[in-house]
């Protein structure tokens, strides 16, 4: 292990661009859930294990038609408690191998905006799924994407319902919804993500020909948007490449991986030292 972790430093120093792959399992050591299985999904949520509500199904955008109260108390807790939490010592320290790196960009499918509060550079950042802190009209009236009020608060009771009035649309005053991807959403505002995803290509791009590091952290296998992504970057890198994947359980890996079976905290606080 000793060995191991002295070859990623030293790849790290030596590395011009830093590509950061993020998963649910980074904002664990921060105190967020990461609805690990339906268990763990129904400790965080004990309402929704009343109801029989799994994760999967409960991110679906049929509850804002169906039951908007229940829909706006689930994400309207969510929402409050992401900016509630601190984001931990792992991301001041990315966030310092960023700002020394010649090049970096992070790819995330969190909804958490942790990155941003982390002050990592907008510009830099791909939310593959979404963020919580914008929002978009339910009825598609053609409002584009609007940022959620800073001093917007909620009003949930201990059933998970929020009570109105909930979040409206600025211009037709229908319903709004998180613009976030959930299961089954065909009606999702990805004209956020799509710059993203422009300005992640042109770093893409403008960098291939540099000494890569790959940092792919708190991915798992149940939603592998972001594994596929730092694995795809691998095969099409044009220069020296290191992929190190971070991960408590889910390590199976293939050629060409480095793996530390841990959490993002513990990883990068070694790494660091």
């Amino acid at each position: 292990m000793d060995e191991q972790v002295e070859r990623i430093r030293a790849s790290l120093e030596s590395s011009e661009a830093l590509f950061i792959g993020a998963g649910a399992g980074i904002g664990v050591d921060s105190g967020l859930p990461d609805f690990r299985g339906t268990e763990g999904f129904w400790r965080a949520y004990p309402p929704l294990a009343q109801l029989g509500i799994r994760f999967e199904e409960m991110a679906n955008p049929r509850w804002f038609h169906d039951n908007p109260s229940l829909a706006w108390g689930f994400y309207g807790h969510r929402l409050q408690k992401y900016k509630e939490t601190i984001p931990h010592e792992g991301f001041s320290i990315l966030k310092k191998w960023t700002d020394s790196a010649n090049a970096s960009f992070v790819f995330t499918s969190n909804v958490d905006g942790q990155f941003q509060a982390a002050n990592f550079s907008d510009q830099s950042i791909m939310e593959c799924h979404g963020s919580i802190h914008f929002l978009q009209c339910l009825s598609k009236c053609g409002k584009d994407i609007w940022p959620f009020p800073e001093d917007y608060s909620f009003s949930i009771n201990q059933n998970l319902i929020a009570v109105k009035p909930l979040p409206k649309c600025p211009s037709c005053k229908g319903l709004a919804r998180p613009n976030i991807l959930m299961f089954s959403d065909f009606d999702w505002d990805s004209s956020r993500e799509s710059k993203q995803n422009e300005n992640f290509q042109s770093w893409v791009d403008s960098n291939k020909s540099k000494p890569l590091m790959i940092l792919e952290m708190g991915a798992g296998l149940a939603v592998p948007t972001v594994r596929s992504t730092c694995e795809a970057l691998l095969d099409q890198w044009e220069n020296e490449t290191t992929f190190v994947r971070i991960n408590p359980r889910d390590v199976c890996s293939i050629k060409g991986i480095v793996t530390l079976k841990m959490g993002a905290l513990e990883a990068l606080q070694l790494l660091d030292q």
